[in-house]
Formats: structure tokens, sequence, C-alpha cells
């Protein structure tokens, strides 16, 4: 079941000029997690295209059944339709949409720059170490209520599923580990931002990237006013403002 029925789990595509954006939605989520901020690139001439992962958005079942590498094969075949329409390319993506961006980036050297959200590169949640062998015996867990927003208008605006997919949590961690052994390939510029108060990501995640990545451009933005959906929580617009700088300072022609 999703936690907010009323909002369409759909992907996104807003056509626009030659710059283009990829935006990938988290673990669990949807597209719509990443429209405000798409919202706000296309207002300034972009085109920004956000798929839906496989898995998401339609049953919790859908998404046990799946591969860390169906995710990661989704995620680049909607990187080369963006490629074939747009002359410069830049990736998103919010927590393990995060871990999709440094994926293609690793593999990807002529994006034009990675824009993190909430990386999930560690888990607050110490019970973790034990999904291996828990998505034998149990094949989800609830997800708490309040969802650790701190603007109450935030959850109305996403899609996700109610509870975390326990196999399907097992295959996150696989990308996790995948990720970090490939942070020293990630070349392109990076824009790493984290929230002090997201209670699923532990704030050592955002800084782990930032000293192991490759890349000799990078900045590293730390709020304080939002949760782990920094996309659309209290600060989104801080978030959209500093994306699209961070994009317009690394295009062609730039000073």
């Amino acid at each position: 079941m999703a936690q907010n029925s009323l909002v369409d789990p759909a992907p996104f595509f807003l056509e626009g000029g030659p710059v283009g954006v990829l935006l990938i939605h988290g673990f669990t989520g949807s597209p719509p997690e990443m429209r405000l901020v798409g919202d706000a690139l296309h207002q300034f001439g972009l085109t920004v295209s956000g798929p839906r992962l496989p898995g998401h958005g339609t049953r919790l079942e859908d998404m046990n059944r799946c591969r860390w590498t169906e995710w990661i094969d989704h995620a680049t075949l909607a990187l080369t339709q963006l490629q074939s329409g747009c002359d410069i390319v830049f990736v998103g993506g919010l927590s393990m949409g995060a871990l999709l961006a440094l994926n293609l980036a690793a593999h990807h050297s002529e994006i034009a720059g990675v824009i993190l959200y909430s990386t999930a590169i560690f888990i607050r949640n110490p019970l973790s170490c034990l999904i291996p062998l828990a998505k034998y015996l149990i094949p989800q867990v609830p997800k708490s209520k309040n969802g650790g927003y701190h603007d109450p208008q935030g959850r109305p605006q996403v899609w996700s599923y109610d509870a975390y997919p326990i196999p399907a949590a097992h295959e996150l961690l696989k990308l996790t580990s995948d990720v970090k052994r490939l942070l020293p390939r990630v070349t392109s510029p990076l824009l790493i931002i984290h929230s002090t108060d997201d209670q699923t990501i532990h704030p050592g995640s955002a800084r782990f990237v930032y000293d192991r990545a490759g890349s000799s451009d990078k900045e590293l933005l730390i709020l304080h006013d939002s949760g782990h959906v920094v996309t659309v929580d209290a600060e989104w617009q801080q978030v959209a403002e500093k994306t699209h700088r961070f994009i317009v300072d690394r295009l062609p022609g730039s000073v």
C-alpha cells in the first residue's frame, strides 16, 4: 500500500533546452519526490527527466522481486534517452537514487555534474546489518507514521510504500557496496546535500562520499531544517536554487 494514494507515482519528462537533468527518486519512493526540484529547474529552461525505477509505484511485492542491477539498467537507459536529446546532461538522485547517480558517473565520465541528495551510504538503523538474514523470515517492516518531515506539507506531495520491503533492502545493500567500491572512479563535479536531522541516513554518509570520490570539483551543503527527503521538505527551495547554481556554474562559458 502507498502512504499517499492521492499522488500519481508516474514518471515525468519536462521538455526544455539542450541542457538536461536526470532526477532519480529514492528507495520505496517515486518520481513525485523529485518534482518540485524538477519543476524549478524546468522554469530555467532545462530539460528534466524523472524516471520511475523497477518495482516502485506499484505493489510492494513487485519491489521484492527486483535485483539491484535492474535499477542500474533502468537508470542507464534513462540517461541514454536524455543524452539523445540534450547536448549536456547532469544527474541528480535522492537516497538510493544518489547511489545510482554515482554508479552512472563512475561509468560515464561525460556526465557534466552529479547532485546527491541524502546519499544512502550508511543506514542509521543498527538492525540493518540483519537484513541479509531477515529477508528469509519477514517480507516487510512497517514505516514510522511521521516520516521525519519538518514541513507538514512535504509528505502529501510524495508517493511511497508504507513499509520497507526486506528482500529489496538487501539489494539496496548490494548497490551500496558496489558504489563504495566505485567512488574513486567518479570524476564528474559533485554537489553533496545532506541534512543533520536525517533520521534515515547516518550523517557520516555525506563526508564519506566527499572524501572518497575521485572528483576534484566537489561541494558539500549541510542543511539543518529538513528530514531525509530534502527535495520536498522545509528547505527544498534552497536545495533547488543550489542545484540550479551548481549546474549553471559548470556549463561551458560560465565565469
